[in-house]
């Protein structure tokens, strides 16, 4: 594997297997933040620790008795051209924290993308498992597996109250994040969203955007996490978090379902206006494009729209990026040029599929 394998292709070969209620939720995912016991912490690491800590970890992740995930390739990131870094946020496959801020990072990525293992990003590991779908349990059991099989090798800083240590208070206990990227257009359009967002919030849980911390939910799509890793279990935490899902897929389907029965001709116009934005423009901001694929997505997640699949809007989500874009324009490109280029992407690719 190499560089050039991880950032040619928009979608991951994870997010092209079809999970359960894969309509709605996009995509589940585990995160555990653990450290070393006997390195500072990033932020106070000197490089030879924080080299020390890659080296460390990568070693262990070379060997070929690796369980279940097969082998891992290591990315250096201050080896990385900044367009490469962004590609890979845009992927999921690293955050914006260990892109932009990190001095000594780097991550392990196994061949299909569905397991990333952050190092020196705010702790020393951020372990990543992604699933299609509605798979939280899946994720869960395949982080705690790599988490032992790594925790066989290495020390962990670990207290036996507080229970992992972690760089932020708020990781502290189980350093577990669970997360849900959900699609939720007719929550939106009926505006019902405004009233869940602050009921999810006091239950513990955080609703964000697409790329995490600090970002806007574009194209509808929202990603909803827990916010308490101390005193409960893992897997109480990840079914608190299914449980409200379960509800949410619930709620947005019967939106759907009204939002047919009682305006049918409007979401109909909505939806075939956006296809034809898609089909035809010359020029196309990202939020806009955005909004005329979840609308699109609708449309086929509804019967609406025929003869396009829903995978192609996955891959348009991503593909049009800005670091996408210009990974495949192959030059830095301004916000006009990109407009441009993510315009002619777009017709070019539902012209295929209409092939």
């Amino acid at each position: 594997m190499s560089l050039e394998h991880f950032i040619s292709e928009a979608i991951s070969p994870w997010m092209k297997k079809e999970g359960p209620d894969s309509d709605i939720v996009l995509s589940s995912r585990i995160r555990l933040a653990r450290n070393l016991e006997k390195y500072n912490f990033p932020d106070l690491a000197s490089k030879e620790e924080s080299e020390a800590v890659i080296q460390t970890l990568a070693g262990a992740c070379k060997e070929k008795s690796c369980g279940n995930f097969g082998e891992f390739e290591i990315l250096h990131l201050d080896q990385l051209k900044s367009l490469a870094k962004r590609v890979l946020v845009e992927k999921h496959l690293i955050s914006p924290h260990l892109a932009e801020q990190s001095k000594f990072g780097a991550v392990m990525l196994n061949h299909d993308e569905s397991v990333s293992i952050m190092v020196n990003e705010e702790d020393h590991l951020r372990i990543q498992c992604l699933f299609s779908g509605f798979q939280l349990n899946e994720a869960l059991t395949l982080a705690a597996e790599l988490d032992d099989w790594i925790e066989q090798k290495v020390d962990y800083a670990f207290d036996e109250e507080r229970g992992y240590l972690t760089s932020c208070p708020t990781n502290v206990g189980t350093g577990l994040r669970a997360s849900v990227m959900m699609h939720l257009p007719a929550l939106v359009l009926t505006k019902q969203i405004s009233r869940i967002i602050p009921a999810i919030n006091q239950l513990g849980l955080v609703v964000r955007g697409i790329y995490g911390e600090g970002t806007e939910a574009q194209g509808n799509v929202f990603q909803i996490s827990n916010q308490i890793t101390l005193g409960k279990s893992e897997e109480d935490i990840v079914e608190d978090l299914r449980g409200v899902v379960l509800q949410l897929i619930q709620q947005e389907r019967t939106a759907r379902k009204t939002l047919q029965d009682g305006l049918k001709i409007q979401l109909e116009d909505r939806i075939f206006r956006s296809y034809g934005v898609l089909a035809n423009s010359r020029i196309i901001q990202s939020k806009e494009a955005a909004q005329c694929l979840s609308d699109v997505r609708l449309g086929i997640d509804l019967g609406i729209v025929e003869g396009i699949s829903r995978s192609i809007l996955n891959e348009l989500m991503i593909l049009t990026q800005p670091g996408f874009l210009q990974q495949y324009a192959n030059e830095m490109l301004n916000p006009d040029e990109r407009d441009i280029r993510r315009a002619t992407l777009i017709r070019e690719r539902i012209k295929l599929e209409e092939a």
